[in-house]
């Protein structure tokens, strides 16, 4: 990994992350969604139009990603706890098996190639295109969260599929408790709970995963690159008002099917790397 490349090399490199960090934050005030649901897919772009090596190229927007989902999952945790919105109960129940599945996708990622992660994500997104495209609010599977052995079973999906994606969880936790009946706001609140089990260990397993990579761009700590996150995150928070102030002009159900639009199109993007 290069720390001090020469100047004509970097600067490539932190215009596109400017740029990245202006689209990702429009985009995460506009849907409401941050993590790897826009981050990756517009890291995803940059790097690519900066020539960065395939073999690393996606691993390093998912471990990134979640680098970058650690403060903010901490801080919005806090907040909704001291509301006392946060179901505490499920949330210790997943104390163990969601990160069981972090550590276990962090693992399978040093294997896995740029083109597996795509897969999934894209197969992901299509998914969640569907449920927000169609779904209605009165889908449920239950009346109330079911306990062992299907909860940690589904904490553990949680964390896997997350961490393969550089996402906090709120999309699949929303999902899961929205079907048993619970309210969106308690959901929201202890999704944030659920990133922080999924962002930290998940940052230091892609760190470890790519330790030794070959390719990786300057200022990486294996799959974590500190210059995206001290460029991207600043710009995010800065850019991202613009976009809730145009979410506040749109009807939810529009906001719904933009974002289900979007994400097919980051599926359609991603199958085209690979079979295009």
């Amino acid at each position: 990994m290069e720390f001090l490349p020469p100047l004509q090399e970097l600067l490539p490199f932190v215009a596109g992350l400017l740029v990245a960090g202006v689209v990702a934050g429009f985009l995460a005030g506009l849907f409401g969604i941050g993590g790897g649901a826009v981050l990756v897919p517009v890291f995803y772009q940059m790097l690519t139009a900066l020539n960065v090596d395939d073999a690393v190229r996606t691993h390093l927007c998912v471990g990134t990603s979640l680098a970058i989902i650690v403060p903010t999952s901490l801080r919005s945790f806090q907040g909704h706890w001291k509301r006392g919105a946060v179901d505490g109960e499920l949330l210790r129940s997943f104390m163990l098996p969601v990160p069981a599945g972090v550590i276990a996708a962090s693992v399978l990622a040093a294997f896995i190639s740029g083109e597996g992660l795509r897969i999934i994500f894209a197969v992901v997104s299509v998914l969640v295109a569907f449920k927000l495209l169609f779904g209605k609010s009165s889908w449920r599977l239950g009346d109330d969260i079911p306990g062992s052995p299907l909860r940690p079973v589904i904490g553990f999906f949680i964390g896997l599929l997350s961490a393969f994606m550089g996402i906090g969880g709120g999309i699949f936790n929303n999902t899961f408790m929205t079907l048993y009946g619970r309210q969106m706001l308690q959901a929201v609140a202890t999704s944030s709970g659920v990133g922080v089990l999924i962002a930290v260990p998940g940052a230091l397993g892609y760190i470890w995963a790519g330790w030794s990579a070959v390719g990786l761009p300057p200022f990486s700590l294996g799959f974590v690159n500190l210059l995206m996150i001290v460029i991207v995150m600043p710009m995010t928070l800065l850019v991202a008002p613009l976009g809730v102030s145009m979410a506040h002009r749109l009807p939810k159900r529009q906001l719904e099917i933009g974002f289900g639009l979007f994400m097919v199109f980051v599926a359609v993007r991603f199958l085209f790397s690979i079979f295009g």
